[in-house]
């Protein structure tokens, strides 16, 4: 098949906003990179095995539910909350006590722990990350809820997020690697079909989550590459409700003008060019709506 009818079976078909997000999720969904992943956090530990993690990341089963990117627990001693982010945003400490309140709630329901006991209850130690991709700037190293929301003062509640900027040479670095790519690609070739295939290649050539692409190329395409576009739909959402918003509160004010006007004793003529004049109306549009809200 040549090159041009592969683009035109290839046109129009657009990359998903969340790409990244679907990566992310995707590749430290499978034990074998979450190890990794898990290694590159806690280089000191050599004794946990791949065996010992399990995978508790909040599933989105209703459409406005609570759910994150990536949740594990290493055995009884940690449960891990890792958010994928390329926009800076201090709401992230908010929604990690949601995630980890919901994460803990699954986890006692799950191991039967009773909370009425008098005795202690035992619980995994927890640990929050964001895996930064944006520009690192002057970025910290750490954020903190009490000194980001109160001004450093005591609170009830505390967390401190440990921020990740791929900086190392390892699995988060290399996918951290792969979003900048995958950014440049976009200037390039737009959110495209063919900028997700320049992506995966130049990662493979500069052997960045090659086993990764390799293993499960189709399946990153088919992820990756979706035949609508949801931010164009999105936004044809946003202005059909724009305009819907607009019309009534139009008619709003057509209803408040009639029945104003009645009340300071205007006649039917009077009002009816009052409406034409102020919401551009026609004639037979400003009679019918003076008959339909003027009785």
């Amino acid at each position: 098949m040549s090159d041009t009818n592969d683009n035109k079976q290839t046109e129009g078909i657009v990359a998903k906003r969340n790409i990244k997000d679907c990566v992310f999720t995707n590749m430290f969904g499978d034990k074998k990179y979450l190890m990794q992943m898990y290694k590159a956090l806690h280089p000191e530990d050599d004794e946990t095995t791949e065996n010992e993690l399990s995978i508790v990341t909040l599933e989105n089963v209703l459409v406005n539910d609570l759910y994150n990117d990536l949740g594990f627990t290493v055995g009884e001693k940690l449960i891990c909350l890792v958010e994928a982010q390329s926009t800076w945003t201090m709401n992230i400490l908010i929604r990690v006590i949601l995630y980890y309140a919901k994460t803990l709630k699954e986890y006692i329901d799950e191991n039967s722990i009773d909370l009425y006991a008098s005795t202690k209850a035992s619980v995994p130690k927890p640990e929050f990350y964001v895996v930064y991709t944006g520009q690192r700037k002057s970025r910290p190293e750490t954020i903190n809820l009490s000194e980001e929301f109160f001004e450093g003062k005591l609170t009830g509640m505390d967390i401190t997020v440990n921020m990740l900027y791929g900086e190392k040479d390892d699995i988060i670095g290399e996918y951290v690697t792969f979003t900048k790519i995958y950014n440049e690609q976009c200037k390039i070739h737009g959110r495209t079909e063919q900028a997700v295939r320049e992506t995966i290649r130049i990662c493979k050539d500069r052997n960045v989550l090659k086993e990764y692409l390799e293993s499960r190329e189709k399946e990153v395409i088919d992820m990756m590459v979706t035949l609508f576009d949801e931010e164009k739909i999105m936004k044809a959402h946003d202005k059909t409700v724009l305009e819907q918003g607009i019309s009534q509160g139009i008619e709003q004010g057509i209803i408040a003008l009639i029945l104003d006007n009645l009340e300071d004793g205007k006649t039917e003529e009077v009002i009816i060019s009052k409406l034409e004049k102020r919401f551009g109306l026609s004639k037979e549009d400003a009679e019918e709506y003076f008959g339909k809200y003027a009785n």
